[in-house]
């Protein structure tokens, strides 16, 4: 019998590691754990290297003291962090779940990538703007400006191109940072058995603001 993949998710950029909760809850009995990573779940020090490969790579190293396969899911600008994970141990990963990944080279100028923030900000609800708060305040907005530069020069598409493993691409239905159109091309460069899926409601948060309906789409996903 195969062993169920551990689920190991990155927060999204700025985010705490609290912001996966509901959708791990949502999940069950399946085995998950969050990495943090500077930018990502933590504050960044000096001496980090923000690019998503620099990233991917200690994501990949954290996976060799785990036994048996994985399945990565990213959150925003750690979908990218993730990709480059599974590109270097392919052999360890059997699947990745993107949610709402940036970043579409149609908006990675910074007054683009402002402008789709503030058309998707207006879909999120507000309960949430505490936990964003503490975790922005957290993370420090110098070091987030910093790590979503490195970001959006970062193409998703090529490290993307040379996965074995299928990929989920999941959007909320209001996210306008990553359109359902980007959404679709990105699983155009990816291997076979890739799908993307909108989901009926949210915007960019939902593994925050709706981790029920995310965790139904990962699990149809899950080998």
């Amino acid at each position: 019998m195969t062993a169920a993949p551990l689920l190991v998710c990155v927060p999204g950029l700025g985010l705490e590691e609290d912001a996966w909760a509901p959708t791990i809850v949502a999940l069950g009995n399946q085995e998950a754990v969050v990495q943090a990573l500077p930018g990502y779940g933590r504050r960044p020090t000096r001496d980090d290297d923000l690019a998503p490969g620099a990233l991917g790579a200690r994501v990949a190293a954290g996976l060799a003291a785990v036994d048996g396969p994985a399945v990565l899911l990213g959150h925003s600008a750690s979908c990218q962090v993730v990709v480059h994970a599974a590109a270097l141990v392919p052999h360890r990963v059997v699947g990745v779940v993107l949610v709402g990944p940036t970043t579409d080279q149609r908006a990675a100028s910074w007054p683009r990538l402002v402008a789709r923030w503030l058309r998707t900000a207006a879909w999120e609800p507000p309960w949430q703007v505490p936990l964003l708060a503490r975790s922005y305040r957290r993370t420090g907005l110098g070091w987030m400006s910093r790590a979503m530069d490195a970001a959006r020069r970062d193409d998703l598409q090529v490290p993307l191109a040379t996965l074995d493993c299928p990929v989920l691409v999941v959007r909320g239905r209001h996210d306008r940072i990553c359109p359902d159109d980007w959404a679709r091309a990105l699983v155009a460069v990816a291997p076979p058995g890739s799908r993307a899926v909108t989901l009926t409601l949210g915007a960019h948060m939902v593994p925050l603001t709706r981790g029920e309906l995310l965790a139904d789409a990962v699990q149809e996903f899950l080998p």
